[in-house]
């Protein structure tokens, strides 16, 4: 009998998989080849059975750990980023030598921010990907550790995986983990119970969320994936949340996990990365006639709307945009810096024309650049 959930994973012909650090190394923070080839042979088998795949793998700055006589992930960035330009490379070599006993080539794509939400940039990550599937290449992604800095960065591969999902246009984003699905309570805690469908946020209510885990070697736990489905869901993507010892069984459509059904439409790519992989270098404050024409009327600010600036930004970076409460409603990219606002604030682009040149008759944000929040 074919179920809700095995009809949603036979049918999704590109699949994006996340697997974790802990997934993937040993206790003292090498890489262990035992879980990477069990890996690599389920998802060879998706593509053998007609899938394409793309993998989004943790493990970087945990593969370092052990070449650089580390025991446990260091807390600076520096140094987090020392391990992964060592980690980088020996996990990327370990897939593609996994990869090619199945005769799979593999490619290595490290993003950032800037590469998903620079209008530039993100049509070239979308062409990329989409080259590398049409060539048979099984995209290997991470963020850029080595480069990323501490105020512009995913933060964590669950996040990741739900916006690459997205901007590879997926049918299913698979998640897998140390614990074989959502809990209502912790998993180590006496009756808990599995939730085995999230069909809205009603269902998540009762749930209460653990942190991360206690290997050491990760960054994220529950609550990054719980987010990380409700980014994929709102925009379209089902996912399936499980154990990376359960990954055969979740790409072939058994009744294990937990099932996220699809809850919202795709939303334009860049600003669903600009809503969710950004957060504001500073903030424009609006007047009450700005918000309104922002968010109902879908308008582009403009200099007269915008009564206070804070934060410390160039022109491309992502800002956010308070109401008159302080409350934000929304962010976008600006198209001046910082230091350049305050003489334009409370006027109107015609003015500034005038007075200044032709350079400031211009939105301050774009409409397209823009994406509401909240």
């Amino acid at each position: 009998m074919t179920t809700e959930r095995s009809a949603l994973v036979g049918g999704a012909r590109r699949i994006v998989v996340k697997v974790g650090s802990s997934s993937l190394t040993t206790a003292t923070g090498g890489i262990d080849p035992v879980q990477v080839r069990r890996l690599v042979k389920v998802l060879a088998a998706s593509r053998a059975a007609g899938a394409e795949v793309v993998l989004v793998s943790s493990g970087a700055i945990a593969a370092g750990l052990a070449p650089l006589g580390l025991t446990r992930r260091p807390s600076g960035l520096a140094a987090q980023q020392a391990a992964a330009s060592v980690g980088q490379g020996l996990l990327a070599h370990r897939y593609q030598e996994e990869f090619a006993r199945h005769g799979i080539v593999t490619g290595q794509v490290l993003l950032t921010v800037d590469d998903v939400t620079r209008r530039a940039h993100y049509r070239n990550a979308h062409q990329t990907f989409a080259k590398l599937l049409e060539l048979g290449v099984v995209p290997i992604v991470n963020e850029n550790d080595t480069v990323a800095t501490s105020e512009i960065r995913f933060g964590d591969n669950d996040r990741l995986a739900a916006l690459v999902a997205h901007l590879v246009h997926a049918d299913l984003l698979v998640l897998l983990s140390d614990v074989d699905g959502l809990y209502d309570g912790p998993p180590s805690r006496a009756g808990s119970t599995l939730i085995p469908v999230v069909r809205s946020e009603d269902d998540l209510a009762s749930v209460t969320i653990g942190p991360a885990g206690s290997s050491g070697v990760g960054t994220g736990g529950m609550t990054t994936k719980v987010d990380a489905a409700r980014i994929a869901t709102g925009a379209g993507i089902p996912v399936v949340l499980t154990s990376a010892e359960r990954a055969s069984d979740a790409l072939t459509g058994a009744e294990i996990g937990t099932l996220f059904l699809a809850t919202g439409k795709r939303r334009p790519t860049r600003l669903l990365w600009l809503a969710h992989a950004t957060s504001g270098l500073g903030t424009l404050t609006l007047d009450a006639g700005a918000v309104r024409a922002v968010v109902s009327r879908g308008a582009s600010l403009l200099p007269a709307g915008i009564t206070g600036v804070s934060g410390t930004f160039v022109a491309g970076d992502a800002v956010d945009l308070l109401g008159p409460d302080g409350a934000t409603v929304a962010r976008g990219l600006v198209n001046f810096d910082a230091d350049e606002l305050p003489a334009l604030l409370g006027r109107s682009t015609s003015e500034l024309k005038t007075a200044l040149g032709a350079a400031y008759e211009r939105e301050v944000i774009h409409r397209d650049d823009l994406v509401l929040l909240g």
